[in-house]
């Protein structure tokens, strides 16, 4: 399928920019790059982020009929700024313009950096959190509440909150590819849901919906949260959280410039009842070390997750035009249900888009080797493998540290464990791309030629170096460093997720899971923030908390 075919429902127009119409209507929005002088605020709920778990707490918190202040680093856009260009995309989009990176610079972190968060950029696959991360939650973590029937209902709210469903347009030729060559394993395979309307089928999701037809907080639940009274401050840094005895009493913060770089000497203080944390994990375990929250047992940005991607090139005698057409619809989780949950690494089988600066930036390679890749990508075609961690004793993620200006790293070895499921996933990936008729087949990784049979791959896969900065591993998925526990020794949070030890405190984005959950994260952020943030709406305005709809 080449990019001038795309199947386009040209008969509807787009979905209207609820941004534009937002602004023009009188939204209380505050952009502290343009501030003149320092700026003193108040709220019922100061919320620290607008992604999944910010965007989902401060609707249901502002249906609830509570002053709401949303506090954003980024920037808010609309679809009118989103013209499916990487360049420009990934600067204004992204956490460091989409090259933050762990520690020792061995794994890339695509993350969200503006209104939405990563809502506004991610491939829109939405999984509930399998039952067997919940089992293991409740059994390890004591979160007994966390059962999948308890949390059923919360998903299925959710769901329909955000048009969950899955995708009824047959695969492009990229997810095709890894339909075809797993059954001709027998591997099975399954569709993915997408939180999307009136979808176009583009393929550039990840440089923000230009249609308005991604269902992310950028366009459902943070208009709803401004429409009915909340307000929403961007470009402002949340810089630490002022601490009297067991409570939080303000909320410091930092302008930046229009770049979103540079602090503009402006300062912002907030004052709040509550205050929640929802700046994504590594940001929000960050803010709380910077804040000097209370951390008796040395847990505050302890058993941070990312799921570690690994990622198998091939190249197709036809055209695979893998930017064109949604970017996710098929998986296969074989991998995951042939292991133990607390055996060997398990992953799960997904398939990337791909476009110029993505592709160029993570191959391996240099020089005319890599130019001779990049002129074969109409035909080029990449499965991933999303390796599920934190489930073994030699699988405990990494830490987020603070450097001496106070920004977050995320320090993350990758133990012998983990590289060995990385091998195993790359065995896999390139014998399904190899069944589906791969012309080449090559491991992105520094040391692997381009294998043209299988076992002539197989051999060599077997015989790879796997360690940190030769096998490329990246990662769109951060989780824990806030970990929920009802038991304060194992935890950070309780399984409500206020904080232990501040009373109005309370934590409502991935950093809450004790585990990477082994799908991609959005719905189970969705699903468990609905239900901390109703249960929140209840104890502060002594009503029951407005179940959102869609609209």
């Amino acid at each position: 399928m080449s990019r001038t075919n795309i199947p386009i429902n040209t008969t509807k127009a787009l979905i209207p920019d609820p941004i534009q119409a937002g602004l023009a209507s009188g939204w209380q929005v505050t952009d502290a790059a343009r501030l003149q002088e320092d700026l003193t605020l108040e709220a019922d709920v100061v919320i620290i982020g607008s992604g999944a778990g910010g965007g989902v707490t401060a609707e249901i918190l502002a249906l609830s009929g509570l002053r709401v202040l949303i506090v954003e680093e980024g920037a808010l856009h609309s679809s009118n700024d989103f013209n499916m260009n990487e360049a420009q995309a990934y600067p204004a989009l992204y956490q460091e313009s989409a090259a933050r990176k762990t520690r020792d610079k061995a794994i890339n972190i695509l993350q969200g950096r503006t209104v939405g968060g990563s809502t506004t950029v991610n491939w829109t696959s939405s999984f509930r959190t399998p039952d067997s991360t919940l089992s293991f939650w409740q059994q390890r973590y004591g979160l007994k509440s966390y059962s999948t029937a308890a949390l059923a209902p919360w998903f299925e709210m959710m769901e329909q909150r955000l048009n969950i469903s899955e995708w009824a347009v047959s695969p492009n030729e990229n997810n095709a590819i890894l339909q075809r060559g797993a059954s001709k394993l027998g591997i099975p395979t399954a569709l993915i849901r997408r939180n999307v309307n009136g979808c176009w089928n583009l393929g550039y999701c990840g440089m923000g919906c230009p249609t308005n037809a991604k269902q992310s907080m950028l366009i459902t639940t943070i208009p709803s949260a401004l429409n009915h009274g909340a307000a929403l401050l961007t470009r402002a840094r949340a810089e630490r959280l002022v601490l009297q005895g067991d409570k939080v009493s303000g909320l410091e913060c930092v302008a930046l410039d229009a770049a979103g770089l540079n602090p503009t000497g402006r300062r912002i203080s907030v004052r709040a009842r509550h205050y929640v944390v929802a700046g994504g994990a590594i940001n929000s375990p960050a803010l709380l070390m910077r804040s000097g929250a209370p951390d008796p047992h040395g847990l505050l940005g302890k058993r941070t997750f990312l799921h570690p991607v690994v990622i198998s090139a091939a190249t197709f005698e036809q055209r695979v035009d893998s930017f064109a057409g949604a970017p996710q619809t098929v998986y296969s989780d074989h991998f995951l249900h042939t292991q133990p949950i607390d055996g060997a690494m398990g992953y799960k089988l997904e398939v990337p888009p791909l476009h110029p600066l993505l592709l160029a930036t993570t191959n391996a390679g240099f020089g005319a080797e890599h130019a001779a890749g990049m002129a074969q990508f109409p035909h080029k075609q990449a499965v991933l493998a999303l390796l599920r961690d934190g489930f073994h004793a030699d699988s405990p993620g990494g830490s987020v540290q603070l450097g001496s200006d106070g920004a977050p790293t995320l320090d993350y070895p990758i133990s012998e464990y983990v590289w060995d499921g990385a091998r195993r996933a790359l065995l896999s990936m390139a014998e399904i791309q190899f069944a589906a008729g791969a012309r080449d087949v090559a491991p992105v990784h520094e040391a692997a030629p381009r294998y043209t049979s299988w076992a002539q791959a197989q051999a060599g896969i077997r015989d790879l170096p796997m360690k940190q900065l030769a096998s490329r591993v990246v990662s769109a998925h951060v989780m824990g460093g806030c970990t929920m526990a009802d038991e304060v020794r194992q935890g950070v949070t309780s399984g409500d997720g206020r904080y232990h030890g501040l009373s109005n405190l309370s934590v409502h984005d991935g950093s809450l899971f004790p585990t990477s959950i082994g799908a991609n994260p959005q719905l189970s952020i969705y699903g468990v923030v609905a239900r901390l943030a109703s249960t929140l709406a209840e104890q502060l305005s002594g009503k029951p908390a407005v179940r959102p709809v869609r609209t």
